[in-house]
C-alpha cells in the first residue's frame, strides 16, 4: 500500500511538475492582471495619511534598512545634492565656465541631476518670495561640456520673464525633486525619497499598523501613477478650465501635479501634455514617441502592457532602480513574462526565427527593436531616450511621419542602408503585419 502511495505521489508530482512548466510565464502577475478596475477618479490614500505630514526618509530607514540602502543607492536619492555638504557632488568642470555665465560654483547650494546633464540652483529672491533660481549654463555629461541653458523656453514661456535670475525653481522643479514639496510647498527632504511615493509618514512612523499607500496593492493602472506623477510631461491642471494659456499663468504656472500626494486620484492634479497623432510638437514626433525625457508615462499609457494592467514597477525594482538606460537588463527582463509559444509570444520557436537577426546581435535585442532611442536630454545630447511606446515602428512609418531616420530601430543598426530598403527586407521576411501598414493622415506626410 505504501508502495502504491509512492507511486501515485510521484505520478502526481510529475503531472504538476509538467504542467507548472507548459504554463504562461505571464501567470505569476495573474492576480495583479485581473484585480479590479476602480477608475481613475476614486481616492485610494489611506483615512490614516490624510492628516499626516511629511518626516523624511531617515524616519523609515529605522524599520525598513534594506529598502532605503537599495534607495540611497539609486539616482532618485541623488537628484538633489548639498554642494556645501558634499563638494565632490559636482560633476562639471567649473574652469571652463563660460565667461558670460550668471553664476559661480561658490553660488550653487544643491545640484540637479548628475546622470545625463546637472544644473544648479542659487538662491534668489523672485516675486517677493525666498527661491532659487538656475544658472545659465548646464553641464552635459554625455558631451563633457558646457551648454548654454534657458530654462524658461518650455510650455511655460509666456508664464515668466525670459531671465534666469527671475525664474523660480518652485513653480516648475521642486514639486518632483524636493519629498514633500508637491503638495506642502516645502522642501521636507532634497531627494525623490520614500514618501514621494508611499505619501506623508508620519502617522505610519508613530503606529506601524497606520498604513500607508502602497501602489503595488492596488488597480495596476493605479499602481502606475506614483511614476506617472512626474515621468509624464504636463501642463498646469488650470490651463483645462479657468486659464486657456500660459500667459494667464503669469510667475504661477507649475510643471508638476501641484496639490497631489499618492493615493490621490493623479487625474484631478495632472493635466498630460497634449498630443495628436500626425503632428509632432516639441515634446514628442508626430506617432507619439518620445522626443525629450521624462516621457515615458506619455508613450506608455497607449501600448497594450498598460491596458492589460503590466506596471512600471514590473520592470523596474522601485528601491533599487534596476533595468535603467545606462545599465538594461537585456532580453531576460522582457522574456520572464514572453516566451516562446506562450500566449504572448513571440509567436515563433526561437529568437532567430522572430529577429531574422542572430541571437547575439543588436538586432535580436528586445529593446533595440520595441524600444528605441528616439529622444534627447538636451537639444545637443545624443539619442539616448528609450521609447515606452512597445510597439514596432516599420520604416515606413518612421518615414511617413517625417521622423529623423536615425530613430528608427532598423537604421539604427544599418546606417548604410534606406528606410526604403530596410522596409523591403521586412516584407521580404514576411514581417509586414495589417495594423503596422496603416499611415499617418495625408497632411502629415513629408
Amino acid at each position: 500500500m505504501k508502495k502504491l502511495f509512492l507511486i501515485l505521489l510521484t505520478l502526481l508530482l510529475i503531472i504538476l511538475g509538467t504542467v507548472w512548466f507548459n504554463l504562461p510565464k505571464i501567470t505569476p502577475y495573474y492576480k495583479q492582471l485581473t484585480k479590479p478596475r476602480v477608475g481613475l477618479n476614486l481616492d485610494l490614500q489611506p483615512a490614516a495619511q490624510k492628516e499626516a505630514t511629511f518626516v523624511g526618509s531617515k524616519k523609515c530607514q529605522k524599520c525598513h534598512e534594506e529598502n532605503y540602502k537599495s534607495w540611497k543607492h539609486s539616482m532618485h536619492s541623488k537628484m538633489i545634492q548639498d554642494v556645501k555638504a558634499d563638494p565632490s557632488v559636482v560633476v562639471a568642470d567649473f574652469k571652463k565656465l563660460p565667461e558670460d555665465a550668471d553664476f559661480t560654483l561658490a553660488q550653487a547650494v544643491y545640484t540637479i541631476g548628475s546622470k545625463f546633464k546637472q544644473r544648479y540652483m542659487i538662491p534668489a529672491s523672485i516675486n517677493g518670495k525666498e527661491d532659487f533660481r538656475l544658472g545659465n549654463y548646464q553641464w552635459n555629461t554625455q558631451t563633457q561640456k558646457w551648454q548654454h541653458f534657458k530654462p524658461y523656453k518650455y510650455w511655460y514661456k509666456g508664464s515668466y520673464p525670459h531671465d534666469n535670475t527671475q525664474f523660480p525653481t518652485s513653480n516648475t522643479c521642486d514639486g518632483c525633486h524636493f519629498t514633500g514639496y508637491m503638495s506642502t510647498g516645502k522642501r521636507v527632504e532634497p531627494a525623490i525619497a520614500c514618501e514621494s511615493c508611499h505619501g506623508p509618514g508620519s502617522a505610519h512612523a508613530k503606529d506601524p499598523e497606520s498604513k500607508l499607500f502602497k501602489a503595488s496593492l492596488v488597480d495596476p493602472m493605479r499602481t502606475n501613477e506614483v511614476c506617472l506623477q512626474c515621468h509624464m510631461r504636463n501642463r498646469d491642471k488650470r490651463m483645462e478650465t479657468e486659464h486657456a494659456s500660459a500667459k494667464d499663468l503669469w510667475m504661477e504656472a507649475k510643471d508638476y501635479p501641484s496639490g497631489y500626494e499618492p493615493g490621490k486620484a493623479l487625474i484631478d492634479y495632472k493635466l498630460p501634455a497634449p498630443f495628436a497623432m500626425g503632428k509632432e510638437t516639441k515634446e514628442f514626433w508626430a506617432n507619439g514617441a518620445a522626443k525629450k525625457n521624462r516621457t515615458q508615462g506619455n508613450e506608455y499609457i497607449h501600448d497594450r502592457m498598460y491596458q492589460h494592467g503590466i506596471t512600471c514597477i514590473n520592470c523596474h525594482d522601485p528601491h533599487k532602480l534596476t533595468n535603467t538606460a545606462k545599465k538594461p537588463q537585456g532580453n531576460d527582463a522582457c522574456m520572464k513574462c514572453h516566451s516562446f509559444g506562450s500566449i504572448i509570444g513571440p509567436h515563433q520557436t526561437s529568437l532567430e526565427q522572430h529577429t531574422k537577426h542572430k541571437a547575439d546581435s543588436n538586432g535580436s535585442s528586445c529593446i533595440e527593436c520595441h524600444m528605441p532611442k528616439t529622444g534627447k536630454h538636451t537639444g545637443k545630447s545624443p539619442l539616448t531616450v528609450r521609447s515606452h511606446r512597445f510597439a514596432f515602428t516599420y520604416p515606413a512609418q518612421t518615414k511617413a511621419y517625417g521622423m529623423p531616420a536615425e530613430t528608427n530601430a532598423c537604421f539604427a543598426c544599418h546606417k548604410d542602408k534606406t528606410l526604403d530598403s530596410l522596409q523591403e527586407n521586412l516584407k521580404e521576411w514576411g514581417k509586414l503585419e495589417w495594423e503596422k501598414l496603416e499611415m499617418p493622415p495625408a497632411e502629415t506626410i513629408k
